[in-house]
């Protein structure tokens, strides 16, 4: 999606991180009159938090970060929207950034922009809090029950350690997912997430509009 949309709108590179598994570009449109630039945090907290941990030294204050999820609800289509509330602790990059603790809050400001673009387009979608895990394959059915009842929705890698992030360094941050594999069921269900290209596609520029409006 990505590479689609560098060809398409003629994206320069503007910076280059350079990092062990390979550079991340970050890349440059105008987006409505405005500069937008946007980059590819890799998987893993870890990885998100340096990638983030970059741009801010760049000098980027605003950011919206879109992706895809696990569900844990059955009833979360792939596909649907979630805008990210909070997030579970359940990684190790956000321990370096914010104090123990359950959870991450998201920024109010991030949340606020993301809901009135998905209003503005009649989009639905929830919002709600997500599970951020290090270990994928130690999502037991016992660990999901259990994030089920705490009120968890979504199950990922990065978010907290995104949120965690831009909390210390003092930045907008928000996050929007869209709904992918299913954990909620008695067996896991890919469901063709990676697939959704469209809704990839569809997610950056509803994530650029969401960005002009911090």
């Amino acid at each position: 999606m990505i590479k689609k949309i560098v060809n398409e709108e003629h994206a320069k590179i503007v910076a280059t991180n350079h990092w062990e598994g390979g550079p991340h570009h970050l890349y440059e449109i105008e987006y409505q009159g405005k500069r937008l630039a946007f980059i590819h945090p890799d998987v893993g907290g870890p990885m998100a938090a340096g990638i983030l941990e970059d741009e801010i030294a760049y000098g980027c204050r605003k950011f919206i970060v879109r992706g895809g999820c696990g569900v844990l609800e059955k009833g979360i289509a792939v596909g649907h929207l979630i805008v990210i509330s909070s997030a579970v602790r359940d990684e190790g990059a956000s321990y370096h950034y914010l104090p123990p603790g359950c959870e991450v809050i998201a920024n109010p400001r991030g949340i606020a922009a993301l809901e009135t673009v998905l209003k503005q387009k009649g989009l639905p979608y929830i919002v709600g809090k997500t599970w951020t895990t290090d270990a994928p394959y130690t999502e037991t059915s016992a660990k999901v029950a259990t994030r089920r009842r705490e009120g968890c929705l979504t199950v990922e890698m990065e978010a907290a350690s995104f949120m965690a992030v831009a909390e210390f360094r003092k930045v907008i941050l928000g996050q929007v997912l869209y709904g992918g594999d299913d954990l909620g069921g008695d067996e896991w269900s890919d469901r063709d997430w990676v697939l959704q290209h469209d809704v990839r596609e569809n997610l950056f520029w509803l994530s650029a509009e969401a960005y002009l409006r911090l």
